[in-house]
């Protein structure tokens, strides 16, 4: 059974309502966090690449990515869990694992379970929650998951309409 399903959730996957690019984060985060992020992308098969700027270049320990000078070039870990779905880390933080997903490419009930099935490997991976929130809302949280259940959840009401 999926952990959600379509029809008590698609206001959650409005582009129009939460933005095309929602927020999405694990807080309480160190840089052995990263690494096992790193980590779960480079042994999960999924397709991906590190860019500095918009350069790819090899994907460095964590501890490299996260000390590198304030005024270096952006740096972005592009994961595609699935064809056609994009996933954006931005490593900025040691205290913060931050990333995008484009609500676009995560339509309909297999949009769902791409998505659950995504925060949940990373949620275990970690054993911390994983939570999106709407577009630059980062007090609303919508969904996320849970490591106590082992699940994605909701955190909201759905009906936002």
């Amino acid at each position: 059974m999926p952990d959600l399903l379509w029809d008590d959730v698609k206001d959650f996957f409005d582009p129009d309502l939460m933005g095309a690019l929602p927020d999405v984060s694990v807080e309480g985060t160190s840089v052995d966090d990263w690494q096992a992020v790193f980590d779960l992308v480079r042994s999960s098969g999924w397709a991906w690449e590190y860019l500095e700027g918009r350069v790819a270049v090899p994907l460095p320990p964590a501890a490299e990515v996260l000390s590198r000078p304030a005024d270096s070039e952006t740096v972005n870990l592009q994961v595609w869990p699935t064809s056609g779905v994009l996933a954006i880390f931005r490593p900025m933080s040691a205290e913060e694992i931050d990333f995008d997903v484009d609500l676009r490419e995560l339509q309909g009930q297999a949009g769902v379970d791409i998505l659950c099935r995504f925060l949940a490997a990373v949620g275990r991976r970690l054993g911390k929650r994983v939570v999106m929130t709407a577009e630059g809302d980062f007090g609303n949280r919508v969904l996320g998951f849970d490591p106590t259940v082992d699940r994605v959840v909701l955190m909201a009401d759905p009906q936002l309409s």
